[in-house]
């Protein structure tokens, strides 16, 4: 079965990785220039890292959008080999059609597996 996804908001954590990612072996990823792709949310993520800092509403502010900024653009998790295209809305079916032609003959052979679950 192809597995073709596209991420069009936000894919954060475990939510992510078993949505058909490549860490599970999903075959095409694409997501579009909106998406947040991530550990986690900035302001979870923020509250996290600089906690000494939850007083001063502005500093964790301006932390926030430096989080978003660095980790939640979709052109870094492109980088990073987790998507394989940032693509437009408008060239989405598009681009489906094609990922989904291009695996039509797909063949998945799982490894061997020396021992079975048993019955007990």
């Amino acid at each position: 079965m192809p597995k073709v996804t596209v991420i069009t908001r936000k894919a954060f954590g475990g939510a992510y990785d078993v949505m058909a990612s490549k860490h599970l072996r999903g075959d095409v990823n694409y997501a579009w220039p909106s998406a947040q792709i991530a550990v986690m949310g900035a302001k979870g993520a923020v509250e996290i890292i600089f906690r000494a800092d939850l007083g001063d509403p502005e500093k964790i502010a301006q932390r926030t959008k430096e989080y978003e900024d660095r980790f939640l653009s979709p052109f870094v998790a492109a980088e990073r080999g987790y998507i394989d295209e940032v693509i437009t809305p408008r060239s989405t079916r598009k681009r489906i059609a094609r990922a989904l032609a291009l695996l039509r003959h797909k063949e998945l052979e799982n490894p061997w597996k020396k021992h079975d679950n048993i019955p007990l």
